[in-house]
């Protein structure tokens, strides 16, 4: 019997393990691969080649997951990009961001922008700055019953409104326009020129299935930027050794506070006992309590707790027994909204690009190397896929972390991922991506080598995740690599469901720390630290025994 059993190893899972075997419990992790860390792993993709196959980049996490679980003791080293993001452009033209260079870059395309860029970024970060504070607090939760719990979830809503009181009108408008209004719409009030709107509008549909122009997409926007590098707020960098040196040095904590990881176990069902309430030595009724897992093998596993890394969809709806759940809760999960047009490539190199706009080799090649010139462009990119499947002229994000780690190819040679959209994440008119998988890789090569010919000859192998390739590999259903929409029915208190947004489940017993509670996707830990303060805390008052 352990105390908590953790479905998924990935980088949530291990955060809660560690802290919760921190507290003194108990605690199992059960992984169905063959290698711990979820979507955030290093795995040879051709020979010699290694690449963070799946998630491909490091900011959102968040520094105080790295202190507590003692990561860079355990190995973990991360570098900054030496050029936050390069974008090519159709006329020979580019355009660069860095600290200390970017007012001088926008200058080239408007005086005007370059002006109107500090207050911008300061404005912005003051709102991000609000949602850091929130990033690793259990949001406020609806509850119908029990003072103890309504009295705890007022006093967490007032000092949320403590805290929003205390910003100036200003900030309060951009509150609002930030979790309400497009990113177009909100750009388009700052800019006038196309690259640099393109260049902030480009974190706007990352993992989001949409126009730059949707409602709710300048939260998205917001969302990426609020992760920092070695301190430095706003940056992004890279792992040494890739994604998987994260979740490594999380496994090596977790294993040396005791928690013990099981690698190729497949959980098919929850185990779950009905316990009798009793009031003044008489049977009132009985509660549901989640009490453990069976594995595909057929192994019942017990635990006083169960702690779920799973999208929510695969939790409720292929390991939960069927009738478990209140029926609204159960019809507000087939709701839950997942896709976010991604097609994911890893590929490998006989030599670095060479961009027309700027050929030679440098720092932009270890920034993230953005073809979307445009807001409009990323639009017609979303209409076309939304028409046709995938987008003619589509949205392609490469990194080639070989520049920046030497570990990762052969001498000479290097590694690129490319992250690309829009696509539907299920084929339309029964068409399956099984059948269009490397038409669409063709294309994403095509896609770079109009802007740095050359580039489809140096590519000596690929490996290729269709959003279908995504969801039988790393459980990200439809591709989705946020674990659900990030769309304001599916944030803070009501991810995944409004009443739920506490990190318990329906079922006495089973707890969420995956990326489909708050805050959300990216590879922050977040999630698995706050459900784990929960767990912990329940645990000390005996609602878990």
């Amino acid at each position: 019997m352990h105390d908590v059993i953790i479905i998924g190893a990935g980088h949530n899972g291990l955060v809660c393990a560690a802290y919760l075997a921190q507290a003194g419990l108990k605690v199992l992790v059960l992984e169905r691969r063959d290698i711990v860390g979820g979507a955030a792993v290093t795995e040879e993709f051709h020979p010699g080649f290694r690449n963070s196959v799946a998630s491909y980049t490091v900011s959102l996490l968040n520094p105080k997951v790295i202190a507590d679980l003692n990561l860079h003791r355990h190995g973990l080293r991360i570098v900054e990009r030496k050029v936050s993001n390069f974008l090519p452009l159709a006329d020979g033209q580019y355009f660069m961001s860095a600290p200390g260079v970017t007012q001088s870059e926008v200058a080239r395309f408007s005086k005007r922008d370059a002006e109107r860029l500090p207050e911008y970024e300061r404005r912005l970060e003051t709102i991000a700055d609000v949602v850091r504070g929130l990033l690793l607090e259990q949001p406020p939760n609806l509850v119908e019953r029990g003072l103890v719990r309504a009295l705890e979830e007022g006093l967490r809503a007032a000092e949320l409104g403590g805290r929003l009181k205390n910003l100036d009108i200003t900030a309060k408008r951009d509150l609002l326009d930030l979790f309400s209004k497009s990113a177009g719409d909100w750009l388009d009030g700052w800019f006038e020129s196309d690259p640099v709107k393109a260049l902030f509008g480009f974190d706007s549909i990352v993992g989001n299935y949409a126009s730059p122009y949707t409602p709710g997409s300048a939260y998205v926007l917001l969302h990426h930027v609020f992760g920092e590098v070695n301190g430095k707020k706003g940056l992004w960098g890279h792992a040494i050794g890739g994604m998987g040196a994260i979740t490594q040095a999380m496994a090596a904590c977790c294993r040396e506070r005791g928690v013990e990881i099981r690698t190729g176990v497949t959980v098919k069902e929850l185990v779950i006992d009905n316990i009798a309430q009793m009031a003044g030595g008489v049977r009132v009724g009985e509660t549901s309590h989640a009490r453990g897992v069976v594995t595909a093998k057929g192994e019942v596993l017990r635990a006083k707790a169960v702690i779920s890394n799973l999208n929510p969809k695969l939790l409720y709806e292929h390991i939960v027994p069927e009738g478990a759940l209140p029926a609204d809760f159960q019809e507000r999960i087939t709701r839950y909204r997942n896709g976010s047009g991604t097609f994911r490539m890893n590929v490998a190199l006989s030599e670095l690009p060479r961009f027309t706009s700027k050929p030679e080799p440098g720092d932009h090649l270890t920034a993230g190397i953005i073809i979307a010139p445009s807001m409009r462009y990323m639009e017609r990119a979303y209409d076309h896929a939304r028409a046709y499947g995938w987008s003619r002229e589509p949205i392609v994000e490469m990194l080639i972390p070989s520049t920046l780690d030497d570990s990762l190819a052969p001498p000479g040679q290097h590694v690129a991922s490319l992250f690309c959209q829009h696509l539907q994440p299920q084929l339309s008119d029964g068409r399956s991506w099984d059948d269009h998988r490397d038409e669409v890789a063709d294309l994403m090569i095509a896609t770079v080598d109009k802007h740095a010919p050359g580039f489809a000859k140096s590519v000596l192998g690929r490996q290729i995740l269709s959003p279908l390739d995504l969801e039988r590999t790393f459980g990200l259903v439809n591709g989705d690599i946020m674990h659900g929409a990030l769309s304001l029915d599916q944030l803070f208190s009501a991810r995944p469901v409004l009443g739920h947004g506490d990190y318990r489940a329906p079922i006495a017993g089973l707890y969420m720390c995956g990326s489909g509670t708050h805050p959300g996707g990216g590879v922050t830990g977040a999630p698995g630290h706050n459900a784990a303060k929960v767990v912990a805390r329940d645990f000390r008052r005996g609602v878990v025994s």
